[in-house]
């Protein structure tokens, strides 16, 4: 309703043609997902294998799927998302990985990274959250949160070792969850990957034994 209201108010404009009416035009969402990343997920190499991960890496995840690089309009509108208040940014970020994700099983849950408690009060909303629960209503899959963070650590900013450190003791989950369920983990940005990585250990050490990754971009490092 909110969202409605200001885009009356103030019109949104798409971040790639500057299209009025809209964040992310009809065209500029096809030049995103029509190109999909061809990349390894969790290493960034040349894609040789399948599933979204080269055959060299060993991950806790099982596929993992990635809408593009993070550049462009589609970096602009990550960007105005998560550090310029554009809180309806999530409705076309959800529906571009909506658009590259397969049929999924009827046993599929949509785990959200969740996001910490300083990220939401900066922005008055949990972004991944959003993006995860619009998903789910894409697909009329549920929406499972019992994935929590266990530390208040930030990983923007901080080097490749630092990240593993941090990413090792973020997570903890509140259930146990279901070992027939698919648990499909979303986020917005995959970096080092280290985020992902132990997001889906901690799924599969609170019962789950099959987890896949969705994320909206890939941005190496040093980018």
């Amino acid at each position: 309703m909110i969202d409605s209201i200001l885009s009356l108010i103030a019109p949104h404009h798409c971040c790639g043609c500057g299209f009025e009416g809209t964040l992310l035009c009809d065209n500029c969402k096809y030049n995103i997902v029509s190109e999909p990343l061809a990349t390894c997920v969790a290493c960034g190499k040349n894609l040789a294998g399948i599933a979204g991960l080269c055959g060299s890496c060993r991950t806790p995840y099982e596929r993992a799927w990635c809408v593009a690089p993070r550049h462009d309009h589609l970096r602009q509108l990550i960007n105005d998302y998560k550090f310029a208040n554009t809180r309806a940014a999530y409705r076309p970020l959800a529906a571009l990985i909506h658009a590259q994700l397969p049929e999924l099983p009827a046993n599929t849950k949509i785990v959200p990274i969740p996001t910490i408690s300083a990220h939401i009060r900066e922005r008055g909303y949990d972004h991944t959250l959003l993006i995860a629960r619009r998903l789910s209503k894409l697909r009329h899959l549920p929406l499972e949160t019992s994935l929590r963070r266990a530390t208040t650590t930030m990983q923007r900013g901080a080097g490749r070792r630092t990240r593993t450190e941090q990413a090792k003791k973020a997570f903890q989950c509140a259930t146990s969850l279901d070992p027939k369920a698919i648990y499909i983990l979303v986020d917005d940005v995959i970096t080092t990957g280290a985020t992902v990585k132990y997001a889906a250990k901690t799924l599969l050490d609170a019962g789950a034994s099959t987890v896949w990754v969705a994320s909206i971009s890939r941005q190496p490092l040093d980018s």
